[in-house]
């Protein structure tokens, strides 16, 4: 976000080594520097929706139970292992042994249930409560054995508690989260300058330290896609996935200083509109404005042909997908005799748009596009903390563009008007309910496929296009992500080449 998890993000996220002042990099040997396009708002994953606090903390500073890898599997983290029992309702997880906080406090099985519980209590912040909600208990067995019980089977349990909402953290530390988080990761935290750079530095204590290359990693905030050029090929950083600026891509590639990569992500980018509030509560009004949209020409202009269209809530790259690009096809006339026929036409409609290139470049081909159907469509650039305050918090809003980046996200549309969406609907509900219940992946990508329809037939949103992970790199950097299937990425692998 302007990725979020809300889920939405949102969006991309990356690290950045230390950079000396001026324009001198760091010995490259135990040093690296990545750039990112989006500053946190706090350094808590269990209090905040931002996108780039999982880029920046989880799985780096703090540690989940499971954690997923590039291929998106789940593999074990603080948790060494774990049972299921046949009714698929109790999971037993034996922990590790071998981890301390980094302020030297031993973790356990206690750390777990407090956790667990402070982000289920009824006052908790976290951004994605809802993936406790299956929880029904959480048993301390001895110190190193944790038992979790569920009210009901769910079939992305071990995905989702890997995330950093379902970060561990200790009840001695947990009030300087926000602002100097302490976990258990192979970095710790150093310090943060606003606007500037936040500095990690490698855990001597950690569990695989002797695997753990750069000691130090020193993110820069760099949100100008100008910038974030002119810091690659100045040196000033090593490298920058969630790369801002797809235009200017061709000259990296063109260097064999640099790697360019495109990978995937969850991220879907959409034109979000207030399903509560007249006229987008009116299913002709929502398809005349998907008929409005030309995707083709919102990729060519704001991502330089750069990403892949979607028709509907769910990746392409996704087992479950279905193609339902030709449900609104582009067709500004009859868009615009939908919007005389719904009373609408020539009303104002405003996007609010925050502060990311693909958001606001966006926007203004949007905006044109509403224009040339006869509604008289206007941009407003809001920065990233009203976005999160008016929008998404009070849903003060007419349509926003918006990246969702969290996996698995489609049940976003089953939590109801409170959520920024101002949608509900028992029968998507119900679906997801079953969606999210259903261990058999057959079964589960029908009901998928189910939900994408669903969505598309509705015209919730503007669906406009997946959001790629464009990366330009040092070619000599190595253990990097070129794909984001999660939010967070592992720095303990990076390392130079010999």
């Amino acid at each position: 976000m302007a990725f979020t998890r809300f889920s939405g993000t949102g969006l991309a996220s990356a690290f950045a080594l230390a950079i000396a002042f001026g324009t001198t990099a760091v010995s490259a040997e135990t040093s690296v520097s990545i750039g990112f396009q989006q500053e946190p708002t706090t350094l808590d994953p269990t209090s905040d929706a931002t996108a780039s606090i999982d880029g920046i903390i989880t799985h780096n500073v703090l540690e989940s139970l499971t954690v997923v890898n590039e291929s998106g599997e789940v593999l074990p983290a603080l948790a060494e292992s774990w049972t299921i029992s046949e009714d698929g309702l109790t999971y037993r997880f034996k922990l590790r042994r071998d981890v301390t906080f980094h302020d030297g406090t031993e973790f356990d099985a206690e750390d777990v249930k407090f956790s667990f519980d402070r982000a289920m209590a009824e006052d908790s912040e976290n951004p994605t409560k809802g993936i406790f909600n299956p929880v029904e208990r959480v048993t301390v067995i001895d110190p190193h054995t944790v038992e979790m019980t569920l009210k009901n089977k769910d079939a992305f349990f071990l995905f989702n508690i890997a995330r950093g909402d379902a970060s561990i953290v200790a009840p001695e530390s947990v009030d300087q989260l926000k602002t100097a988080p302490i976990g258990t990761g192979a970095y710790r935290f150093e310090g943060w300058t606003r606007g500037d750079r936040l500095t990690l530095v490698k855990n001597p204590d950690y569990r695989a330290a002797d695997t753990v290359e750069m000691d130090k990693v020193v993110i820069r905030f760099i949100s100008d896609p100008a910038a974030a050029s002119a810091a690659l090929l100045s040196g000033e950083l090593d490298a920058f996935p969630g790369f801002p600026a797809p235009e200017m891509l061709p000259q990296f590639e063109a260097d064999p200083r640099f790697t360019v990569t495109m990978g995937s992500t969850e991220g879907e980018v959409i034109l979000a509109m207030n399903n509560a509030k007249p006229p987008f509560d009116n299913v002709e009004v929502r398809r005349a404005i998907s008929h409005a949209i030309d995707r083709d020409a919102i990729i060519d202009g704001a991502m330089y042909g750069r990403a892949t269209p979607i028709g509907s809530f769910y990746p392409p790259h996704g087992p479950a997908y279905v193609d339902l690009l030709d449900t609104y096809p582009h067709d500004t006339d009859k868009a615009r005799a939908m919007f005389e026929e719904a009373g609408v036409a020539g009303s104002t409609m405003t996007i609010r748009v925050p502060p990311f290139p693909y958001a606001t470049r966006s926007g203004e081909i949007i905006q044109a596009q509403l224009s040339a159907a006869g509604i008289d469509a206007k941009v407003e650039n809001v920065e990233w903390g009203f976005w999160l305050d008016e929008i998404y918090k009070k849903q003060n809003y007419d349509m926003t563009i918006i990246a969702h980046t969290s996996p698995n996200d489609m049940g976003n549309f089953a939590r109801g008007k409170s959520y920024f969406y101002g949608f509900e609907d028992p029968e998507f509900t119900d679906l997801w309910d079953r969606i999210s219940t259903e261990t058999d992946p057959d079964a589960r990508n029908d009901l998928l496929q189910q939900g994408q329809q669903y969505l598309a037939e509705n015209a919730i949103h503007g669906f406009l296009f997946q959001l790629p992970r464009l990366g330009v790199y040092d070619a000599r950097l190595r253990g990097y992500w070129s794909a984001s299937p999660v939010l967070y990425e592992p720095r303990a692998s990076m390392s130079w080449a010999e």
